[in-house]
């Protein structure tokens, strides 16, 4: 007879609720929630497939160590992680700790098991060379809400219920269901804001699938979103829409800003952002004119050469417009496992504080910019990247100038991937170590909660048992830790404690250190002082407890006198670089900008293995507006030469009339044909990889970031025949 088990999903940053018909260890169906308190029944196709990926033939359930041909051979797990520190340990003898590099993965803020032992992790590798798939999209918005905020996980959510006035910048929450906001169904989200009265503006350069829901678009020019915010902000100024006494009272160094502000040219502003200046005034006052508002931007705005003086601006509009901390404008969260409170412990948090080797671009929240590990790999000298772990990620799509990194994979002196499949980067690797699907593990949304419309907490069993001898990610990630000299969580006292407790008979997971949290985070039992809640309390609910709505005020910010910090020196630099050009984002004579896009059936580069997901005509297509198809010699189903800087290839050719004349899109996370042999379903729908044409020359002006918002490209129609390639 087969059990319903509830479970939030864990692709995405929505959380919405699934219950998993299981008999055994076989997943007989999966369905949307109708109990769950925030999906309400609500999933989305990947949410439906996420089954197949446990069934799934190709997915690896032994660790696998590769030949000399190429191939890989399963070997025993015990031998399997005495070689991965074997290989770590003796690049780090020969070279130095930061010979040795950490790339990690979209999927660790799903699992709070590998998220909580990660710093461990780093400490017993010792090196400074971390990065991950946060810096190619997520390190503006990360750093900052630490100059603001005084925490990287202090981030503002937009209150998109209560609002009367969304205005939506660079993101698609209809098809990502919110990308730092999770808040399932997103379009039924939008369409009640709409259906109450309230305005849905969305400033993108095409007409997304949540343009097509709003009351307004605005084809913005690609990497003009910190012109279109500070010349909102302007607008507001000059007509003294600006409560500068409100505006003190939650924030300090205004002034810092307002001339600087005052003294930007109007007109140069809408250039940059190719939108009116007249547009630009008008939305202003409608901004501030609504009875609440919200100003929301994501990967779009972050992915640009400014994201984060743009993410700032968004924030800032909001500060000004006293959207901030109220009701129906942005606000925070409190979350039952705070992880805003980690920015108080030496070293957790920060931007700047180290430097990469080669071009000194900053870390922030303890990674550096990805866009820089090819680089660190080719360039000699004491600290040149010799080996590499990775968790979880595929950095060879994922990164800008992805061939350029696949090349220097294979000249490693080792590699270790912690993953589930042989991809375009783990085919590079020496050992692959899989751990078990995570629905064999339970599961917590640690990062999500933080980014939630509604304060909940769900803690939830394992779907299905693990295999045997499988082990879940933070087992095998603390196993290498310990055999490089390290320990669970990177503090000697404390893992020393735990070894001890270990050989008494106790074993202590990151099961107890989120317990611990909970316990003592602001809804929690304080260890029985009080009532609330411990994980032994949320066991009592499967489908989880609802805390409340988020609440106004600025009780998140952890600054000393409770304000948004607004003059920082980083974001100071950033407006002072931008100001002198605002419209150098601006495509040359013959360019085209291109840009990506997210498909509902596309999760990064990690499930197109899933026959459902991938079904129907091809996805992976180059959509151009009508006009510029024409100005190139293209009709649909052409194939065309797309070349960048970096890179030459060919792509198939669909005309939209959704882009703005001027812009190109492709969506990123394909291009399977190197791992064909072992991904066979993604291998026959391999397409081309974005990144490809990305430049990781080029990377953004605070936080160093890969742009691949906007990247410029020429674009011609393919010879017949011809390979033209590059």
């Amino acid at each position: 007879m087969p059990t319903i088990v509830p479970r939030n999903c864990h692709l995405c940053e929505a959380c919405c609720g699934l219950e998993l018909h299981v008999e055994g260890d076989k997943i007989l169906s999966v369905r949307p929630d109708k109990q769950h308190p925030q999906s309400k029944g609500y999933a989305c196709p990947k949410g439906i497939a996420i089954a197949d990926v446990h069934h799934d033939p190709d997915r690896l359930r032994r660790p696998m160590r590769r030949q000399g041909d190429g191939s890989f051979e399963p070997i025993a797990w015990e031998e399997a992680l005495d070689l991965a520190a074997e290989g770590l340990g003796a690049v780090r003898k020969r070279h130095g700790a930061d010979a040795v590099a950490l790339y990690v993965g979209n999927p660790v803020v799903h699992n709070y098991g590998a998220a909580l032992v990660r710093s461990g992790l780093m400490k017993a590798l010792g090196t400074k060379n971390a990065y991950s798939a946060g810096s190619q999209d997520t390190s503006p918005r990360f750093a900052t809400s630490f100059h603001l905020y005084g925490s990287s996980f202090a981030n503002p959510i937009p209150d998109v219920d209560r609002t009367d006035f969304f205005l939506c910048i660079g993101a698609n929450p209809v098809v990502s269901n919110g990308s730092a906001l999770t808040a399932p169904n997103m379009r039924a989200r939008l369409r009640a804001l709409r259906e109450r009265g309230g305005r849905l503006v969305v400033v993108d350069p095409r007409r997304s699938e949540t343009a097509r829901e709003a009351d307004e678009h605005l084809a913005i020019l690609p990497g003009g979103d910190a012109a279109l915010l500070f010349g909102m902000i302007r607008v507001l100024l000059e007509a003294g829409r600006v409560d500068r006494v409100a505006v003190d009272a939650v924030a300090a160094g205004f002034e810092a800003f307002e001339d600087r502000i005052r003294a930007l040219d109007p007109r140069a502003l809408a250039q940059a952002a190719g939108i009116p200046e007249a547009e630009i005034g008008r939305l202003a006052h409608e901004f501030a004119d609504a009875p609440t508002s919200v100003a929301y931007s994501r990967v779009g705005v972050c992915n640009s050469r400014f994201g984060t003086l743009a993410t700032f601006a968004g924030d800032l509009l909001n500060l000004v417009a006293g959207r901030l901390g109220q009701v129906g404008g942005a606000l925070f969260s409190t979350p039952a496992a705070d992880l805003c409170l980690l920015s108080k412990i030496p070293g957790m948090d920060g931007h700047g504080r180290f430097r990469t080797r080669v071009r000194g671009l900053p870390e922030t929240l303890g990674d550096l910019p990805a866009a820089c590990l090819a680089e660190e790999m080719e360039t000699p000298g004491e600290g040149q990247v010799r080996a590499l772990l990775t968790y979880a990620g595929n950095p060879v799509l994922s990164t800008p100038n992805g061939r350029r990194l696949a090349q220097n994979l294979e000249r490693l002196d080792f590699m270790v991937s912690v993953d589930l499949y042989v991809n375009e980067t783990t085919r590079h690797a020496d050992l692959i170590l899989p751990p078990a699907w995570a629905l064999a593990e339970d599961h917590y949304d640690l990062v999500f909660a933080t980014f939630g419309t509604r304060n909940v907490a769900h803690h939830m069993p394992p779907v299905v048992a693990k295999g045997q001898g499988e082990k879940e990610d933070w087992e095998i990630l603390v196993a290498i830790a310990e055999r490089l000299g390290g320990g669970m969580l990177g503090t000697p006292g404390i893992d020393g404690a735990l070894r001890l407790a270990r050989r008494a008979g106790f074993s202590v997971t990151p099961r107890h250190v989120l317990d611990w949290m909970i316990r003592s985070g602001p809804h929690g039992d304080r260890f029985g002082l009080r009532s609330g809640l411990s994980l032994a309390k949320l066991a009592e609910h499967p489908r989880g407890v609802d805390l409340g709505p988020l609440e106004p005020g600025m009780g998140r910010v952890l600054h000393r006198d409770r304000k948004a910090h607004l003059a920082s020196e980083a974001i100071l630099g950033g407006f002072d670089e931008w100001a002198q050009d605002p419209a150098a984002a601006a495509p040359g004579d013959g360019e085209l900008l291109l840009i990506g896009r997210r498909e509902l059936r596309t999760n990064n580069s990690w499930m197109h293995n899933v026959p459902a997901l991938v079904s129907g005509k091809p996805r992976c297509v180059l959509w151009i507006h009508p006009e510029d198809a024409e100005r190139a010699g293209l009709a649909d189903g052409d194939t065309a030469i797309l070349e960048s800087r970096v890179h030459r290839g060919a792509v198939p050719v669909a005309l939209n009339p959704d882009l703005r004349p001027g812009v190109v899109s492709l969506p990123h996370g394909w291009g399977h044909a190197e791992a064909a042999p072992w991904m066979k379903t993604a291998g026959a729908h391999a397409g081309v990889s974005y990144n490809d044409w990305a430049d990781d020359a080029v990377t953004e002006a605070v936080v160093g970031q890969s742009v691949l918002n906007g990247v410029p490209v020429r674009l011609r129609r393919a010879a017949t025949g011809a390979s033209e390639a590059a």
